[in-house]
């Protein structure tokens, strides 16, 4: 099977430090199981990772940059989100 044939699998790495999940990069696979293998072979020479998860990059779905302010902008007008919105009590002090 060639590399083109091959499907592209994301590759993200839970580190020894760090609980969440960060995007390394990619590798092509045939199967998830040779992706894993893959994976580690390139991204973990060196002891770095803890977990590691495999994606086709099919399965994701992404939001376009260019639709930034249609897919953000709507949080900015719920000023109740903010904690400015809400008066704290003197008696609470530093919070």
């Amino acid at each position: 099977m060639s590399e083109r044939a091959m499907p592209l699998w994301e590759v993200f790495i839970r580190s020894r430090n760090g609980l969440a999940h960060k995007h390394v990069g990619s590798v092509h696979a045939a199967d998830a199981a040779m992706a894993l293998q893959a994976a580690r072979d390139v991204y973990t020479r060196r002891g770095e990772g803890l977990s590691l998860w495999v994606v086709p990059s099919s399965a994701i779905t992404a939001s376009d940059p260019a639709e930034k302010d249609m897919m953000f902008e709507p949080t900015g007008s719920k000023i109740y989100r903010h904690p400015t919105f809400y008066k704290v009590p003197d008696d609470v002090g530093n919070m």
